[in-house]
């Protein structure tokens, strides 16, 4: 392919992005102010105008709007591919996707018939009273969740996952040498550990690290003292590329907020408050079937969670709002996903009549909450921790959820596991398989959660540091097998899955950043 076609249309495609953009508005506004200020002369206009703009930071903005827009690009694949490739490029992982929505959307309208309830109603006057006086307190609501059930579970994606197969491909071709015995049976190209070595070279053992007892270079206080001073020169230069090399090596406990906020370009702006005061009143004012999946979901994991059952009132909101975005269905565009439709009532099959529902695109499924809980830890004011997690899942967390081929998404990540696994550790993995304890059984529920749930905080925001520094989700396939590696021992005297389950059942007392670096760079090949 032509690389100045494809520059071109990158181009064209950041500028047409950015064009209608809330940054474009404000550029404009300001540009306008600043024809009153002083310095800006009539001769030399266009160039007093961007030195204004620059000196003022705006252009710094504009850079970082138009790196998380190339970041979008390089993770959604050919910028002038076509519209179902750059969603998805091949076919039968397009098609299974699509029988799953089925599925999912089947299961939802069996309980909205079941329990007589309907899809959306507006909250009658009292109802909408009631729930904005009680808005910041609505882990004491007490509904009646015994009837809702989550639409599915991780279990249930996995088994369609493993049923996937390419009908053009037949693994008997494969030479038994290399066969693959995992449940994921599909031809992608995953990386070996070599390329994983160079990909997440500034995890080896000669960069220094946060999330280490002890560096083997230079003193760890050293390291994290000089490593805080330069993250805070990175977050007074605004520089979103800049943030995303620098938090490859951990982030400081007292920066992270601010770094993945510059990172994923999310503002504190008055026109981000008043968007997400928007959603509020849409929640107050409707009542939508999955708002009780939502309250169920955050009952069975989050409030029953050591670690985050204090945060359930945010839960409640940030998850309640979205479920109303409209600006999440963006993410549709490059997500193998299409969202759901629903009709009208006595419309049922009339193309006009049908909806997008919930209306920001995504039905929830058991977990889906702890997508949020960890960012409780770094964000206390609802709005930023509601624009910080929307992003998250723009960007990384709906390839859990969904089929593609994609590097970051769940079936090349379950694949990864299980390649690594088996050349590395082949006796283990050989073990699992005969007693019918097929790893992936056990990892496939860390991978969908991104760990959430799995780890001791401190450890699961190193990791997700990671995810953002390398804009990728790979890193979450290497630690399942570092977890597997480093429990090996014990692994290889069990006879059961029940048994395995056990000795993986607790991974709280893990040090990530040891394990993936042992993993990664002392593993013998």
């Amino acid at each position: 392919m032509d690389e100045g076609t494809e520059l071109s249309s990158t181009i064209a495609q950041i500028v047409h992005k950015l064009s209608g953009s809330q940054l474009h508005f404000q550029m404009e506004r300001q540009a306008k102010e600043c024809l009153n200020h002083p310095s800006v002369q009539l001769e030399t206009l266009k160039e007093d105008v961007k030195q204004y703009l620059r000196k003022s930071g705006w252009e710094k903005k504009l850079q970082n709007a138009v790196y998380q827009e190339l970041n979008m690009i390089h993770t959604s694949g050919n910028p002038i591919a076509p519209p179902e490739h750059i969603k998805e490029p091949l076919t039968y992982m397009r098609k299974a996707q699509a029988s799953w929505e089925k599925r999912i959307l089947k299961s939802l309208n069996s309980m909205c018939t079941e329990l007589s309830i309907p899809l959306s109603r507006k909250r009658p006057i009292n109802e909408q009273k009631e729930l904005l006086t009680k808005w910041n307190e609505m882990g004491t609501d007490e509904p009646d969740l015994s009837h809702f059930r989550p639409v599915y579970a991780p279990k249930d994606f996995l088994e369609v996952l493993i049923n996937l197969r390419n009908p053009n491909f037949d693994n008997s071709d494969q030479p038994s040498a290399t066969s693959h015995w995992g449940l994921i049976q599909v031809p992608l190209r995953v990386k070996d550990l070599s390329e994983l070595r160079e990909f997440f070279s500034e995890l080896s053992l000669g960069y220094g690290q946060l999330g280490i007892e002890e560096s083997s270079q230079v003193p760890q206080d050293i390291f994290e003292n000089e490593h805080a001073r330069i993250g805070r020169k990175v977050l007074a230069d605004q520089d979103s590329a800049a943030a995303e090399q620098y938090i490859r090596q951990g982030s400081p406990t007292e920066l992270r907020a601010e770094l993945w906020g510059l990172i994923l370009n999310v503002t504190s702006d008055p026109e981000d408050i008043m968007y997400y005061e928007q959603l509020t009143t849409s929640v107050i004012q409707h009542d939508l079937l999955v708002d009780n999946l939502f309250y169920k979901d955050v009952k069975l994991t989050a409030s029953n969670d050591d670690y985050y059952f204090v945060f359930e009132d945010f839960l409640y909101q940030v998850l309640l709002c979205f479920s109303r975005d409209t600006t999440v269905l963006e993410h549709f565009k490059y997500n193998s996903a299409t969202p759901p439709k629903s009709y009208i009532r006595g419309n049922l099959g009339i193309e006009e009549f049908a909806v997008v529902y919930p209306p920001n695109g995504v039905i929830p499924f058991h977990g889906f909450s702890m997508y949020v809980a960890p960012l409780c830890f770094l964000y206390n004011e609802p709005p930023r921790l509601y624009s910080v997690f929307r992003e998250m899942y723009m960007r990384y967390f709906f390839r859990l959820h969904s089929i593609s081929s994609s590097s970051s998404g769940i079936v090349s990540l379950c694949l990864q596991f299980e390649t690594l696994l088996q050349t590395h550790l082949p006796q283990l993995f050989y073990h699992l398989h005969e007693i019918s304890a097929q790893p992936l059984r056990i990892a496939f529920k860390w991978m969908v959660r991104v760990f959430s749930g799995y780890l001791a905080t401190d450890q699961l925001l190193l990791l997700w540091d990671r995810i953002l520094g390398y804009n990728s989700l790979e890193i979450i396939a290497v630690l399942a097998a570092a977890v597997f590696a480093f429990r090996a021992e014990n692994l290889m005297e069990v006879t059961s899955l029940a048994a395995a389950e056990a000795v993986l059942a607790d991974l709280s007392t893990l040090k990530v950043i040891p394990l993936l670096q042992i993993f990664l760079f002392a593993t013998v090949t």
